[in-house]
């Protein structure tokens, strides 16, 4: 049996390849996975029976060490990720965050921010630095940097592998899981954003790898729709950098044939104004609120232990005036928690709805659940959903929202009969309740990882490797 060995260059070029088309069809097929995971018993390799739980090591220099197997139809599969805190990455500790309590860079370093903005304006394309002089009491003089001028602020590192077997228990892959396993969390995330009714304006907390698979994947599914991006951090730089590579991910390029003849499938965001905002800004507390209400869809993906923007932002009548998509993919303790607390028990709230007894019941679209990952695994580790004290009934879990992808084509085919050509994409469960709380109500997603998504996510990234001959193949492994 072959071994393919993937390096993380090469599961870039690959996940980087991957076209709108190529995004639905992985969708389709993790939903389907997921489905299987949510709503069968035996009948298959992929239910929650056949999935052992995922192990956490904590290590002596303060990293935390997950071990997460998981069986799928395709086979079998174990991934190892070591994932280092930022104040244990050797600088000085800053906070984890972008919280209430979080800092923001010095005044100097705020102001170098905005000249270096203003210079590569067009490089950007129509960027807006929302970083200026911090007003005196504003969080960036309540705890000013570390580790000198003109540094980094250190950040929370995923090392890892992804290991593949088939059904007999042959190695058939060793993936670096560094990027894949941001770009999984963004595919599951994503899932609800491609069918919500209205998506203009999205506000991204973070810049790291799961911030820019987000913000890639939604800028793919929504696009010429999405007119503003708000990237919410607290480094200027780290959001540039993911400014620009989402304009080019492999600048070094020269295009030989070290691309193995893929290209970055191309984003058309033109139309799409771009803004960073860092706590160094003057009117910081005015634009986060402003970005939070006004925002068709909110992505955390930052490793917090406090909340990112006040609750209230979302749960007085102000905030309640519209419906939002919030995934919140970043925390993964129970001591860690990116949204407050408050807002999931709002979104669960019955409102008049009439109680949490039956699942037709919890999916109204104001006042249903919280839609997670994995019911077990948030219960136990998400922070958000422990701190907010939510019961197993008042979360359901993205799987038992979908139909099978059989199903889903059948249906297709009826209404191209109907009223022509429809688009591929998931199908959802038949219900005028459930669909319009999907598409328009509050929607809240909670993920802290299943490790059945990294070996669909991964066996297809593999299956592409193989046909474009990039990798290292190990014969009669």
């Amino acid at each position: 049996m072959p071994l393919t060995v993937l390096s993380d260059g090469d599961v870039n070029r690959i996940l980087h390849s991957f076209t709108r088309d190529d995004i639905l069809e992985l969708q389709q097929s993790l939903a389907d996975a997921l489905h299987w995971y949510s709503t069968s018993n035996d009948a298959n390799d992929c239910c929650s029976d056949f999935q052992p739980e995922r192990t956490h090591l904590k290590r002596k220099d303060g990293s935390t060490t997950l071990f997460m197997p998981a069986s799928a139809m395709s086979g079998q599969g174990i991934k190892v990720v070591n994932i280092v805190p930022p104040e244990t990455s050797g600088l000085p500790a800053l906070t984890e965050n972008l919280s209430l309590k979080s800092s923001g860079s010095s005044v100097s370093s705020a102001r170098d921010s905005f000249s270096a903005a203003s210079r590569s304006s067009t490089d950007t394309s129509q960027t807006t630095a929302s970083s200026a002089t911090p007003a005196p009491n504003s969080p960036a003089h309540a705890n000013p940097p570390q580790g000198g001028s003109g540094q980094k602020p250190p950040v929370a590192t995923i090392k890892g592998s992804l290991t593949l077997l088939d059904a007999q228990g042959n190695t058939t892959a060793l993936i670096n899981a560094s990027e894949l396993t941001a770009f999984r969390t963004a595919l599951a995330s994503t899932l609800l954003l491609q069918i919500r009714q209205s998506v203009h304006e999205i506000t991204v907390f973070g810049a790291g790898k799961q911030a820019y698979w987000h913000t890639r994947l939604a800028l793919l599914l929504r696009p010429k729709e999405i007119h503003h991006l708000n990237l919410v951090t607290r480094s200027f730089d780290s959001a540039q950098s993911c400014m620009l590579r989402l304009r080019n991910p492999f600048p070094d390029d020269d295009g030989g044939d070290a691309n193995n003849g893929f290209s970055p499938a191309p984003l058309d965001n033109s139309r799409t104004q771009k803004t960073i905002l860092t706590p160094a800004h003057i009117e910081y507390d005015r634009l986060l609120k402003s970005y939070v209400r006004n925002s068709n869809a909110i992505f955390c993906t930052t490793p917090s232990s406090s909340p990112l923007f006040p609750g209230t932002h979302l749960t007085n009548p102000s905030g309640r005036k519209k419906g939002r998509y919030i995934a919140c993919v970043g925390s993964y303790k129970p001591s860690m928690l990116e949204l407050d607390p408050e807002v999931l028990r709002d979104a669960v709230a019955p409102h008049g709805g009439g109680g949490h007894v039956h699942l037709q019941q919890r999916r109204q679209r104001e006042g249903g659940a919280v839609v997670v990952d994995t019911v077990s695994g948030c219960l136990r580790e998400a922070g958000e959903v422990i701190q907010a004290r939510l019961r197993p009934d008042q979360v359901v879990e993205l799987g038992e929202l979908f139909m099978l992808k059989r199903e889903a084509e059948r249906l297709r085919e009826e209404r191209a009969g109907k009223v022509g050509k429809t688009e591929k994409g998931c199908e959802f469960q038949e219900s005028s309740g459930l669909r319009d709380w999907l598409t328009k109500g509050n929607v809240i997603y909670k993920s802290v990882g299943l490790g059945l998504m990294d070996v669909v996510v991964g066996n297809e990234v593999v299956s592409r490797a193989r046909a474009r001959g990039i990798g290292v193949t190990v014969d009669d492994f």
